[in-house]
C-alpha cells in the first residue's frame, strides 16, 4: 500500500515537468497588400449559360523589392479547374497569371473560391461568382 502511495505521489510529482512546452515564437506575418498587387481577386462572372465553361485569370504582380515564388493553387470544389506555373519566381515589378476555369455546373447564384499559396506563408484567397443560366 505504502508502495502504491509512493508511486503515485511520484507520478503527479513528474507529470508537470514533462507537461512543459517550449516558449512560441513571434513570426511577424507580412502584409500580402504591400508586396503582391492582385486582379480579378473578386470577380463576378455576370450570367454564364449553365453546362458551359469558362475561364476568368487573376493577375498577381509584385510590387516589393523581393522575389516571391507562386507555390500551389487549390481550388474548393471539383467544379474548379486552375491553370498556373508552379514555382513561379515573380521577380519585382513582373506579374505571372493564374487562370481559373469553372465547369458551368450551377444554376442560379454561385460563390466560389481558390486559395493560392506563395512563398514566405503569403496565401490569398481569391473569390469567384456569377448567376448560371438555361439557354
Amino acid at each position: 500500500m505504502k508502495n502504491s502511495i509512493l508511486i503515485i505521489g511520484m507520478f503527479f510529482a513528474f507529470v508537470p515537468i514533462f507537461a512543459q512546452t517550449a516558449p512560441a515564437t513571434t513570426q511577424v506575418q507580412k502584409d500580402i497588400n504591400k508586396v503582391l498587387k492582385f486582379t480579378n481577386d473578386n470577380y463576378n462572372m455576370g450570367n454564364i449559360p449553365y453546362g458551359k465553361p469558362t475561364e476568368f485569370v487573376v493577375t498577381i504582380e509584385n510590387i516589393s523589392a523581393a522575389p516571391v515564388t507562386l507555390n500551389n493553387v487549390q481550388v474548393s470544389c471539383g467544379c474548379t479547374t486552375p491553370k498556373f506555373q508552379t514555382g513561379a519566381v515573380i521577380a519585382p515589378g513582373q506579374k505571372t497569371v493564374v487562370t481559373l476555369g469553372f465547369n458551368g455546373s450551377a444554376m442560379g447564384n454561385f460563390t466560389k473560391n481558390a486559395t493560392i499559396f506563395l512563398s514566405d506563408n503569403l496565401i490569398k484567397t481569391v473569390n469567384f461568382s456569377g448567376v448560371g443560366v438555361q439557354q
